[in-house]
């Protein structure tokens, strides 16, 4: 591929100098490519950038055989990628799924596993500002808690010494429009994007259109906004560790606990980030914001024993003193005060 230069190779190159454990120099790269215009813009970018970086790229492309054309696609992606001296690995999905969480775990599945066999720490996506701005609406409007709002972040774990990087977060949906035609790239249509049936495609062509009318460069101070949240919970989550060793605790059984009356003492702001945070540790969730309320009602030591159901076949329960987390399936249902009816605890 021919050495091309611009404002936006620059932007990325100073990032990238900055932010020196984002792509390592020299680490192999695994780059998910999917063909549309950010994951195209990301490849060129980056393969521009090996001269000064000196990564050895994989490209890694998922046919979730979704479409008709998707085969043909793949195919020509692959030997646009074999012209560019680029190596490709195609995957298709042999038992394909219809909704988006579903493709999203098994293309992050086999990212993983072609990362640990290749040796790569890092797997590459495109993500751009305006990827974070709809994330931000999304969860505005599910009622997420404050660290929803951050949660399309720079890098994270994918498993073990794995992790996801999305270096283009500071680029927004127009800049890659601008870096594939300055460069040429070839993009691969996904009709998909535009099907009204995903809330991602809304909020991008009717949502976010009228708030850039209103308010022009409102995608890229939503995703500025998500930036700051994201590194004020990390300094927080700090503070968080230290006042959580001096809640925890353990069960007759050794299971992790807290100590319900320490904890239901504090201000309920500290309730919120605590609970969130200690459950994060074991990669546990507890939903929305309205839920997450619900749940602090029942928690103050007058209100009694309790239990409730959360993701992963779990189930966080109560007695006078303790609060831990249990197996669904080992503890018999607590009943809710919330509902008339009586009903198991389940938000």
């Amino acid at each position: 591929m021919a050495e091309r230069w611009s404002d936006l190779h620059r932007r990325l190159h100073q990032q990238l100098l900055h932010q020196r454990d984002l792509l390592p120099e020299g680490d192999p790269l695994l780059l998910a490519v999917s063909g549309g215009q950010d994951s195209m813009a990301l490849t060129g970018l980056l393969s521009d950038l090996r001269r000064l970086h000196h990564w050895p790229l994989q490209l890694w492309h998922g046919n979730h055989r979704w479409r008709p054309e998707a085969e043909q696609q793949a195919q020509e992606l692959q030997s646009w990628a074999q012209g560019q001296g680029l190596p490709i690995q195609i995957d298709c999905w042999a038992q394909p799924q219809t909704d988006e969480a579903s493709a999203r775990a098994w293309r992050y599945g086999q990212l993983q596993t072609l990362a640990q066999t290749l040796g790569c720490r890092r797997v590459v996506t495109g993500h751009t500002a305006s990827d974070r701005s709809e994330t931000v609406l999304l969860q505005l409007a599910r009622g997420s808690h404050r660290r929803g709002l951050s949660s399309l972040r720079p890098r994270r774990t994918l498993g073990g010494s794995i992790e996801l990087v999305r270096p283009l977060l500071g680029l927004t949906r127009s800049d890659t429009a601008q870096i594939c035609r300055q460069l040429a790239l070839p993009i691969w249509l996904d009709p998909s994007n535009s099907d009204p049936r995903f809330s991602r495609n809304r909020i991008r062509h009717e949502v976010l259109p009228v708030l850039e009318e209103l308010h022009p460069g409102a995608s890229g101070r939503i995703s500025q906004l998500s930036e700051r949240l994201a590194q004020e919970e990390e300094g927080c989550d700090q503070l968080l560790d230290l006042a959580l060793t001096n809640l925890k605790s353990t069960t007759a059984q050794a299971q992790p606990a807290l100590q319900r009356r320490p904890f239901t003492a504090l201000a309920r702001s500290n309730q919120r980030q605590l609970l969130n945070r200690w459950l994060a540790a074991q990669d546990i969730s507890l939903g929305n914001a309205e839920q997450l309320e619900h749940l602090l009602n029942r928690l103050p030591p007058h209100r009694g024993p309790g239990q409730w159901d959360l993701s992963r076949g779990c189930s966080l329960q109560w007695n006078r003193d303790l609060i831990w987390l249990a197996h669904s399936q080992r503890s018999q249902p607590v009943q809710n005060d919330l509902n008339q009816g009586g009903s198991s605890a389940t938000p």
